[in-house]
């Protein structure tokens, strides 16, 4: 998903899962710092491989995520998606998209006020900010060419798996949302809610 391989792992126990982490380290080897980042949770830990140099996927994390599931295994645990519901939802990336006239006017204060950094790579007015810590969602900047006060200038990209897409859209049809456009489906559909709040569902299809 946009650059980034996500799995979950569901566990039983935070000492379960302590157990998924250090295996999932192992696995990694010397590689670990540099391609690895997971999120222990009540229930789950959510494994994540990208080239940290490159903010993008390589041939290694491909490598990575296939040794991991092996190890993964072995616990006799997975990091297929369950079938019946057994998820609450699918792993997902949120972004915050913030529309302006002039990117480069406006970047510095956001990057400034949520203590962001620039992606690794990209300083650009157009290239995103991130949380150092990877805690926050990233932040990127959509270039307007005309001032538009009637409609919302921040917005979210939920970018999930690309099987995720059309139950994700369905769910929030039948919430009371629009579908606005699919022009440029399956890189992203443009929804709304009842009163025009704007947010999009991406998956890392239909993209350069």
């Amino acid at each position: 998903m946009l650059g980034v391989i996500r799995t979950c792992v569901r566990v039983p126990s935070m000492d379960r899962a302590s157990d998924v982490a250090a295996r999932v380290v192992a696995a990694s080897g010397a590689d670990a710092d540099e391609h690895l980042t997971m999120d222990l949770r009540r229930g789950r830990v959510v494994v994540s491989l990208q080239t940290a140099s490159r903010a993008w996927v390589t041939p290694r994390d491909i490598e990575l995520a296939h040794e991991i599931s092996a190890n993964v295994r072995e616990l006799g645990l997975a990091t297929t998606p369950e079938t019946g519901g057994g998820e609450p939802r699918s792993v997902q990336i949120l972004e915050i998209a913030i529309d302006a006239l002039d990117i480069g006017s406006v970047r510095p204060f956001w990057k400034a006020v949520l203590g962001y950094a620039d992606e690794p790579g990209g300083s650009g007015p157009q290239d995103p900010l991130v949380d150092p810590v990877g805690q926050a969602p990233a932040i990127w900047f959509q270039q307007m060419d005309a001032p538009r006060p009637q409609r919302n200038r921040i917005h979210f990209d939920i970018c999930v798996p690309h099987d995720e897409a059309a139950h994700r859209i369905e769910a929030a049809l039948a919430a009371g949302g629009r579908l606005l456009s699919d022009k440029a489906a399956p890189a992203f559909w443009v929804l709304a809610d009842a009163e025009g709040n704007e947010a999009c569902v991406t998956t890392w299809q239909g993209r350069d």
